[in-house]
C-alpha cells in the first residue's frame, strides 16, 4: 500500500498530538475493502455487538433510551445508504484479518510520533461510518485517541474542548466510565464553543480523548474511517474518573483528573484495586 500520510502531515501530527485537534491530509483512495458492497458484506459478517445503525434524521441531542432504529438490516442499510436516511457504524473492523491489516498499516505510519508522546500504542481499533445524505451523529464523546478519515462524500464534525465541564460535566464522565452512555446532553448555548471541521475526501481530523463532538453529513452519501488507539494515559484518565464516581457517591466533591501530561495514577490505581476487590 502506498504511503497514506505524507512526511509533512506526520510532522504536524507529531507536533499537535495528543491534545490539539488539527486537520490532516491522507492518500487513502478507492480501496477495494472500502466499497459499499465490501462494507455491506463486512457488516453482515460482524457480531451484533459490533454494528450500530439508526435513522439519520435525528436532532443533535438524543435521549439514549429513544427508539431510533430504521427497520432495515445492516446490509440493506449500507447498500441503500443513498436513500434510506440512516447512518451505520461497523465497530472493531480489526476482527476481520483483511481489515486488521489495513488498520495496522495506517497506524504504523504514525506509531513513532504516538509512542514518543504517550507511550505504547495500545488496543488499536477501526470503525467505519456509512451515512445517508444529511445524516446526523448526535452529540457524544469517545475514550480513544482518534483520527477520522473522510473517504467518500463530505461531513462536518463540530468539536468542543476536551476536559471542559461546560461541554461534558464531570458527573457525565464518571457515569460513562462506570457503564453509562456516550451520548451527551445538548444545549444550543454550547454552540459558542464549537469548532467546525469540514471534511472532504482526502481530509481527516484528529480528535483528542473525550473531546465532545457531533457530526452532520453533506448532500451525498458519506463513508469515513476512524482509526483509534488507547494509551496508558487515556486508561489512567478513565480509571481516575471512575474512582471519582465512588468519591462523589460518598458525598465528596472530587477534583477532575488532569489532561495530558498529567498522569492521574493515584486515583487510577485506587480504582483498579477496588475493581479487583469487587471481582474477587
Amino acid at each position: 500500500m502506498t504511503q497514506i500520510f505524507d512526511e509533512d502531515v506526520r510532522a504536524a501530527f507529531a507536533q499537535n498530538y495528543p491534545e490539539a485537534p488539527h486537520r490532516l491530509r491522507h492518500n487513502l483512495r478507492d480501496h477495494p475493502l472500502l466499497s459499499l458492497e465490501a462494507l455491506a458484506t463486512l457488516g453482515e459478517s460482524l457480531p451484533a455487538a459490533s454494528i450500530e445503525y439508526n435513522r439519520g434524521d435525528l436532532p443533535t441531542g438524543v435521549d439514549p433510551t429513544s427508539d431510533i432504529g430504521n427497520g432495515l438490516s445492516i446490509g440493506d442499510t449500507i447498500r441503500t445508504v443513498d436513500s434510506c436516511r440512516s447512518w451505520a457504524v461497523l465497530k472493531n473492523i480489526e476482527q476481520s484479518p483483511e481489515y486488521q491489516a489495513l488498520l495496522l498499516e495506517l497506524l504504523a505510519e504514525l506509531k513513532p510520533a504516538i509512542e514518543a508522546k504517550t507511550g505504547a500504542m495500545l488496543f488499536p481499533q477501526g470503525f467505519i461510518f456509512v451515512s445517508s445524505p444529511d445524516a446526523v451523529t448526535p452529540y457524544h464523546f469517545d475514550p480513544e485517541h482518534n483520527i477520522l478519515l473522510q473517504l467518500k462524500g463530505s461531513k462536518t464534525m463540530t468539536q468542543f474542548p476536551a476536559g471542559d465541564p461546560v461541554y461534558a460535566p464531570d458527573e457525565t464522565h464518571e457515569a460513562y466510565h462506570t457503564g453509562g452512555h456516550r451520548n451527551l446532553v445538548w444545549r444550543e448555548e454550547l454552540s459558542k464553543g464549537a469548532t467546525d471541521w469540514s471534511l472532504e475526501p482526502g481530509e481527516a481530523v484528529f480528535v483528542p480523548v473525550m473531546a465532545p463532538h457531533h457530526v452532520k453529513v453533506g448532500p451525498v452519501p458519506s463513508i469515513s474511517l476512524s482509526i483509534t488507539w488507547r494509551s496508558d494515559w487515556s486508561y489512567a484518565e478513565a480509571d481516575a474518573r471512575a474512582f471519582n464516581s465512588v468519591l462523589r457517591k460518598a458525598g465528596m466533591r472530587p477534583r477532575a483528573p488532569g489532561r495530558f501530561p498529567a498522569r492521574n495514577m493515584a486515583k487510577a490505581m485506587a480504582w483498579r484495586a477496588l475493581r479487583k476487590l469487587r471481582v474477587g
